[in-house]
């Protein structure tokens, strides 16, 4: 008999200073410094729907930490959805969901994650997306500036 696995939920939230095609591109992204694929030091990115990815990026002590899944839903510019499996996830496939909603000009970017499981390993994926959602956050209000500075008028 194998032992059922609690499993929890975490879900983010970050209002980015651009529209939601600019914020799903950028999401999708390996080139982006806000996307998470640009921090991996080994990818392979199919953003297709049933396209697979492998990522991989090295911890703070310099070891390997792969990630790998399958895209289920590319609904440009609204949502991404695929799987994602890592040691952290303890064998479980979890589920990350991204939705992307227009507010004004802005875009409120939701990150959930389902299917993790409930200890320390399922628990350490809040800080790990709030970290990936801060970049991207900062990578606009970056761009925000350079365009202010370039549609202020001249005195």
């Amino acid at each position: 008999m194998t032992q059922q696995i609690r499993t929890i939920e975490i879900t983010l939230r970050r209002t980015i200073p651009a529209r939601p095609p600019e914020v799903y591109d950028a999401w999708l992204d390996p080139e982006h410094p806000g996307s998470p694929w640009h921090e991996a030091d080994k990818l392979i990115l199919n953003a297709a729907v049933d396209g697979l990815f492998y990522w991989r990026r090295l911890d703070d002590k310099a070891q390997p930490r792969p990630h790998f899944g399958r895209f289920t839903t590319l609904g440009r510019p609204r949502a991404i959805q695929h799987t994602w499996m890592s040691m952290h996830t303890r064998g479980l496939e979890s589920v990350v969901t991204l939705t992307f909603e227009a507010k004004g000009e802005d875009t409120l970017l939701t990150l959930h994650h389902s299917n993790l499981p409930d200890d320390e390993l399922g628990r350490v994926h809040e800080g790990g997306w709030a970290y990936f959602l801060d970049n991207l956050l900062e990578s606009f209000n970056g761009e925000r500036t350079r365009r202010s500075t370039v549609l202020k008028p001249d005195k």
